[in-house]
């Protein structure tokens, strides 16, 4: 009898184990499952909370002709009242002017707004920038038009001390709210943008995205590259950069997936073998940011991973500085 209670008992204490470790599993089953995969939505509404955050607004008099406007950084904005129109109409009164300034490449993340240009060849290659600009003029809620055009002067200190090698590009949105950047042919042969002192003058054709830019570039032999994202996460709730090591004010896009494979892509191979750099995937998670960065040397042909287990989250503030902080 004594030897049955020790056998039964052995029997009860295996069960009880094998039920708490099964309870365990379930248990990080559970935590995994817990987290909210966000919606296309959810992802869009988090990167326009950030825009408006970094949004500007001034207020002035089309009647006073001539103005300066001077932003957060001390860009001057200078606008000819005189030349605004609504509906070929000339304006008269209060316009408001809606003003954006990216320098650092945080913010040009949580805006989604890379620095990815057009070559001739139509492929898309990083840019470095001196600035990415929105303005915007209205009246009563109505877009205004400008018949002759507005000029920034930009402090090139922002971006680390002038570069002649600038252009002036304008930015183009598509229908998945991505931005593309086309260099503006300038009949001045100084492609809209020279550089006097500490500072650039751009002389921009009208309202919209604009961003003082120049090609980056490097002489090694370029390759694709391609990210795996999380399971449950695509190209319409979250996104893949590339953060080029020694370069602040620059950011890449991965702007194709495939959705058999679950890969990001920049599909071009525009990127430079053995480059140092950081990949960085983002997504929204219950109103802030989950995000995941990978210090990576890129080799040909590589293939980047992210599991959930690589994310953490964080407020915008958080991951702005994490970027920026990035070698």
């Amino acid at each position: 009898m004594k030897n049955l209670k020790t056998i039964f008992g052995t029997v009860l204490m295996t069960l009880t184990l094998l039920t708490s470790c099964e309870t365990k599993d379930d248990g990080d089953n559970d935590f995994d499952n817990a987290i909210d995969i966000a919606t296309a939505q959810e992802f869009k509404n988090i990167k326009d909370i950030a825009l408006a955050n970094l949004t500007q607004n001034f207020t002035f008099n089309a009647d006073d002709g001539n103005i300066t406007l001077t932003s957060a950084n001390g860009v001057q904005i200078n606008i000819n009242g005189n030349c605004l129109t609504l509906n070929g109409n000339p304006v008269t009164g209060q316009v408001q002017l809606e003003y954006v300034e990216l320098f650092e490449k945080g913010n040009m993340l949580t805006t989604n707004k890379p620095t990815m240009g057009t070559l001739p060849n139509s492929d898309k290659t990083l840019l470095i920038s001196g600035g990415e600009f929105f303005i915007e003029a209205t009246q009563n809620g109505s877009a205004l038009d400008t018949t002759c055009g507005l000029q920034l002067i930009i402090p090139a200190s922002l971006t680390g001390g002038a570069d002649p090698l600038m252009s002036l590009w304008e930015g183009e949105i598509d229908a998945e709210d991505n931005l593309t950047w086309d260099e503006v042919e300038d009949a001045t042969g100084q492609g809209g943008v020279f550089v006097e002192g500490s500072e650039y003058y751009g002389l921009l054709q009208g309202f919209g995205w604009s961003n003082v830019d120049r090609f980056y570039s490097d002489p090694r032999p370029k390759t694709l590259i391609q990210v795996q994202a999380p399971i449950g996460y695509n190209f319409t709730n979250s996104a893949v950069y590339l953060s080029y090591d020694g370069e602040d004010s620059g950011l890449a896009a991965l702007d194709t997936y495939d959705g058999t494979l679950n890969l990001f892509s920049e599909h071009y191979g525009q990127i430079p073998i053995g480059l140092e750099c950081h990949v960085i995937f983002v997504t929204e998670d219950n109103g802030v940011w989950r995000y995941a960065i990978k210090p990576v040397t890129i080799v040909a042909n590589d293939i980047i991973t992210f599991t959930m287990d690589d994310t953490t989250t964080g407020t915008e503030a958080t991951l702005t500085a994490l970027i920026n902080g990035l070698p």
